[in-house]
């Protein structure tokens, strides 16, 4: 389908593409990746024909077309919602018109046994095909589907384009890239403006779709579900594995051990010869033998390793200062902006060492809620404060409004550090991949991944107990969000993390709130727990509003199965769902409570051997003292929650 050659691209001295060669087939479903600035978005320009090679070419078949989603675009104003989405329809219209003239043509032509003849009829049963496929739902209803789909509401339908954000327009263009059903569909970042419900979505339609997908994303569950093949680009050159981006990730973690191995078989073998060649060079009795040497290593196909991109972030967060057992609490908060109302009648609590995450559709009042935590907001309504001896480190999602463009990078810490903490700061921005001059740039200059990675170098600057990260990983790369994973996941204070990537909020957190409809709802558990919840709830929607009869089993791991209705027997999900998960909600919240305290039972304990270790065979260098009053203090605490284990395993036994 779409052959790439030779490609080459090179700016002045730099080259960013080097002879790169790959071919696009039929339902090939690709995901391309690399780090930040390796050349992925450059690749799907070259394919679409908005930029030229330096050398080498793309050969793609005259008639093919393409649907592309870049990251940042020009919108359509002056039409509703649902007007600009029809227009993904526009060729419906010209395919019944070259239907029309073939029909016309056929009418009045006598040569059935000609070549041309046998031409227009194949074409006409092509056109008919294409039409039957695009018909076999009203333009208006596979509209509607995939505007809610993509997150839009009914009442979002007759509104003006230019009253939404850029990532609202962003999803009706990506909608209408979907509804227009091209060969191929090259989609750059396509999750970046989409909640976790409007991913999951896509992720399904694209599953399910037929055609061939390029596709760039972060979201590595989003990769895992979608491709099939995966092609990397590294220091200009590409590599292509034939398989999803998890078993991508395993194979080239084999392929350069295998190398690495006969790297360094072959290169002893090499260093025995030289040595026998260098020892009996001069000895007539071994001049045959080392002649035979020589040219055993003049025909050697010598080895290489694959260049690899060792770059990357070293994570760890200060350890966090004792705060009080409640972090935060609201009682009751309305929440808004003068003549809008976002949320209402919230009851919220954070406990000291809780990871949170807090989920929901765009525009539900998420980033609404952080800057009540961080005291930028204050309630309509209700009562919202702090815990005792809470300091909050905010990382906000707009960091281009934060952070102070006139300054430079090295300024941006330095003018905030204050005592020992100076002398650190080149090796904190080492960290953050900030070395050499590029502590000298200016902030105005920098690409959204390295400002997101300045914002966090922040937080480096003062002990916090509480993060508060609103959307973290937008525009880091994979390796970059599983190292700030690590960190966050080793981090010993409270997290509230904002954030739609599944794969970096499973195994993070533990609790979770939901924005939805201008209400606030506790989650107890994984977001893989919520995520099944909330498709089953989604299906329901789609069956009342679209008159599809489903019946839904649950299976014997307890998920939900759909099948038509006309076979089973009907049954109404959310009670099957609801029945299955038949604990009550303080039941749930007991066991989430008793498992979170074992693991900070634990914790403890390990701390306490520790230090009974070094307190057993003491140094000149150990502070008596201090390990004496951190071992009461952890003992307190042990003692504690302890009790509370012990209470809450009483009224689970009731």
């Amino acid at each position: 389908m779409i052959s790439i050659n030779s490609l080459t691209v090179a700016y002045g001295g730099f080259t960013l593409l080097d002879s790169i060669d790959f071919h696009i087939s039929e339902n090939d479903k690709i995901g391309l990746v690399g780090k930040n600035g390796a050349g992925k978005s450059t690749i799907m320009k070259l394919i679409c024909g908005l930029q030229s090679p330096t050398s080498g070419s793309v050969d793609k078949p005259n008639d093919i077309r393409i649907g592309y989603l870049p990251q940042i675009m020009e919108h359509h104003k002056g039409r509703t919602v649902m007007e600009e989405t029809l227009t993904a329809f526009d060729r419906v219209d010209a395919i019944q018109r070259e239907l029309d003239s073939i029909g016309e043509s056929l009418a009045t032509r006598t040569d059935y046994e000609s070549a041309s003849y046998m031409e227009l009829i194949s074409r006409m049963n092509d056109l008919s095909d294409s039409l039957s496929l695009i018909h076999a739902e009203p333009p208006e209803v596979l509209a509607q589907k995939t505007l809610l789909g993509l997150g839009f509401k009914d009442s979002d339908f007759g509104r003006k384009t230019e009253t939404f954000s850029q990532g609202w327009n962003m999803r009706i263009e990506l909608a209408k890239i979907l509804l227009s059903a091209p060969d191929v569909m090259l989609l750059d970042e396509p999750t970046n403006h989409l909640d976790i419900e409007s991913i999951e979505w896509l992720e399904d339609y694209l599953k399910g779709r037929k055609g061939s997908l390029l596709l760039v994303s972060h979201d590595r569950k989003f990769l895992d579900t979608v491709t099939n093949r995966t092609v990397e680009i590294m220091l200009g050159h590409i590599h292509d594995y034939k398989v999803p981006y998890s078993k991508y990730v395993e194979l080239r973690r084999e392929r350069l051990a295998q190398q690495t191995a006969a790297y360094e078989n072959q290169r002893r073998m090499i260093e025995k010869t030289e040595d026998f060649i260098n020892r009996f060079r001069y000895k007539p009795t071994k001049s045959n033998q080392v002649q035979s040497r020589i040219k055993q290593l003049e025909k050697l196909d010598r080895i290489e390793i694959d260049e690899t991109d060792n770059v990357r972030l070293t994570v760890k967060f200060p350890p966090a200062p004792r705060s009080g057992d409640i972090v935060f609490k609201a009682s009751g908060i309305t929440v808004g902006y003068p003549g809008k109302v976002v949320f209402s009648d919230a009851d919220i609590e954070v406990k000291r060492g809780e990871k949170v995450a807090l989920i929901g559709r765009n525009g539900e009042g998420k980033t609404t809620l952080m800057r009540v935590i961080a005291g930028e907001l204050s309630p309509i309504s209700g009562e919202a404060k702090r815990g005792y001896n809470v300091s909050m480190g905010y990382y906000a999602q707009n960091q281009e409004d934060i952070l102070d463009r006139n300054l430079t990078v090295w300024e941006t810490l330095d003018n905030i550090a204050v005592g020992d903490i100076r002398t650190k700061l080149r090796d904190i921005l080492a960290q953050f991949l900030f070395k050499g001059e590029d502590i000298d740039k200016k902030v105005s200059v920098l690409s959204g991944g390295e400002r997101a990675r300045l914002g966090m170098a922040k937080f480096m600057l003062q002990p916090y107990n509480l993060l508060a990260l609103d959307e973290p990983t937008n525009h880091m790369d994979i390796k970059s969000k599983e190292i700030l994973k690590d960190a966050l996941k080793a981090y010993d204070g409270t997290l509230i993390v904002v954030s739609h990537d599944r794969d970096f909020l499973d195994g993070l957190v533990d609790k979770m709130y939901e924005f939805r409809d201008g209400k606030v709802k506790e989650h107890i558990g994984g977001v893989q727990d919520f995520l099944e919840k909330r498709k089953i709830e989604s299906l329901q929607e789609l069956e009342r509003r679209f008159g599809r009869e489903m019946a839904y089993q649950v299976g014997h791991d307890g998920k939900l199965s759909g099948q038509d209705g006309k076979d089973g027997k009907k049954e109404d999900a959310r009670e099957a769902f609801e029945r299955k998960r038949s604990e009550s909600k303080e039941i749930r919240r007991i066991r989430h409570r008793i498992e979170f305290l074992e693991g900070e039972i634990s914790k403890l304990e390990g701390k306490m051997k520790e230090i009974e270790k070094v307190l057993s065979n003491p140094t000149a260098g150990d502070d008596i003292m201090e390990l004496t009053r951190t071992y009461l203090e952890d003992k307190r605490e042990l003692d504690h929650k302890t009790a509370e284990w012990e209470s809450l395993m009483d009224k689970l036994e009731e």
